[in-house]
């Protein structure tokens, strides 16, 4: 692979890591977030763009509005940050020879990364982001893979029916949109969903006992968001599901 590749993916990772942020302060909150300048989240100020290039502004700024001098979150670098590390570890791992597939992964990434902010910022997932992500890859699907449609459909269909048993089992612990998400996940992911949703509750509970261990018996009532243990799960299982699942089934099902 040229090395140029990475090095570009991680420089639009930044990039698309500052959309991002944009992308899940807005939605949420009803606003546009294709028109209207960034502003400053205490004074209002329009950012300008040498104040808007990810990570370096803020550093240089040393995370405060230039204007009122308020703190700027330290979320925002650190979403720059893990969009570049999750878009070059996506091209480094599934690679350049289909366009299509990395096209998916790349979507995939970006949309868990606003799933994550909304989902711990506001505790919601919001319809919006999740129906223009999966169009946007039902439209990558048709054009590159339109063979798979039908395994993405099945493992959308699994995955979203087996999260809304769970939420109908347990609705303090699991919502609607977490339901919508593992779908989504499904139609993304085909097959790898299966490994994917099971780190999710993997991690899900090993957070739980943590605080049940650090906080005693009044931690159970914490509500702690799902969705970033989906988001775990899901680039584990764009990254290694393939491989997971294959190992799995030439484990326990080889003839």
């Amino acid at each position: 692979m040229n090395p140029f590749v990475p090095l570009l993916s991680c420089f639009g990772g930044l990039a698309l890591g500052s959309f991002a942020t944009v992308v899940a302060h807005r939605v949420p909150r009803g606003e546009s977030f294709v028109t209207g300048r960034s502003e400053c989240p205490s004074c209002g100020a329009t950012i300008t763009a040498r104040d808007n290039i990810p990570v370096l502004s803020w550093l240089l700024l040393r995370g405060s509005c230039r204007h009122c001098g308020e703190p700027i979150s330290s979320r925002y670098p650190l979403t720059e940050l893990a969009m570049a590390v999750l878009f070059t570890g996506t091209v480094l791992i599934l690679g350049t020879d289909d366009l299509g597939e990395l096209a998916l992964g790349l979507l995939f990434c970006a949309l868990l990364v606003v799933v994550t902010l909304t989902d711990l910022e506001r505790r919601v997932i919001p319809n919006a982001v999740l129906l223009g992500g999966a169009a946007i890859a039902l439209a990558i699907i048709l054009a590159t893979d339109p063979a798979s449609l039908g395994t993405r459909a099945i493992a959308a269909i699994g995955a979203g029916g087996f999260l809304f048993l769970v939420a109908l089992a347990y609705p303090r612990g699991m919502g609607m949109g977490d339901v919508k998400l593992a779908a989504v996940m499904g139609l993304f992911l085909g097959r790898s969903v299966a490994p994917a949703l099971l780190i999710g509750f993997a991690t899900g509970a090993l957070v739980g006992l943590a605080l049940i261990a650090s906080r005693g018996a009044s931690a159970r009532k914490q509500a702690v968001p799902f969705g970033p243990f989906l988001a775990l799960g899901g680039i584990v299982g764009l990254w290694f599901g393939g491989d997971i699942v294959n190992w799995y089934v030439g484990t326990f099902f080889h003839a």
